[in-house]
């Protein structure tokens, strides 16, 4: 009989919700450059995910699909917020753009293991400038995010996601 690894989040008052605690190992990568110029280097290198994708998936068209995937770059940018814009409404004036990076593709070969692991796929990556001109990216390593599950296929993957993020941080950072 199958047992679920992990108990929904949300259950009825009367069952036990399940905690688990874990440690995060928290990565602070500085640079010497200036916010714009990093900015320009990590997104001239993370292109933009193609969400077409999705489209042909809810068509039914999964090859397609995975075609389209397997055409993208190994990290692609699923999306951006200006966080830095958000914090005027409490009377401040920084730079700071989160990032959510990843690969659909990798999610996938994580997902299918541990379903759990969508938590933290795509790896949310802050860029920011802090109110002294000091630029860097922030990021939980994806080795120890994914980690959590102990399952040795998820860990394999999240291995190489955690080696291509910070190759592409450093080198933009650089």
């Amino acid at each position: 009989m199958f047992q679920p690894m992990f108990q929904p989040m949300f259950q009825p008052v009367s069952e036990q919700i399940a905690s688990t605690r874990i440690t995060i190992e928290h990565v602070t990568l500085r640079s010497s450059n200036t916010f714009e110029a990093v900015r320009s280097a990590l997104e001239a290198s993370v292109p933009p995910l193609d969400h077409a994708y999705a489209e042909f998936l809810r068509d039914g068209k999964v090859d397609a699909a995975r075609a389209l995937l397997e055409r993208q770059a190994p990290l692609s940018i699923f999306g951006a917020r200006d966080h830095g814009g958000l914090l005027l409404t409490a009377g401040l004036t920084r730079k700071a753009i989160q990032y959510d990076i990843g690969n659909p593709l990798t999610a996938a070969r994580m997902t299918r293991h541990v379903l759990s692991a969508a938590l933290y796929a795509p790896i949310r990556v802050l860029l920011r400038e802090d109110a002294e001109g000091g630029v860097a990216f922030e990021y939980d390593r994806p080795v120890a995010t994914f980690g959590q599950f102990g399952d040795p296929d998820v860990d394999a993957v999240a291995a190489g996601l955690d080696d291509q993020l910070r190759g592409v941080l450093v080198a933009a950072a650089a």
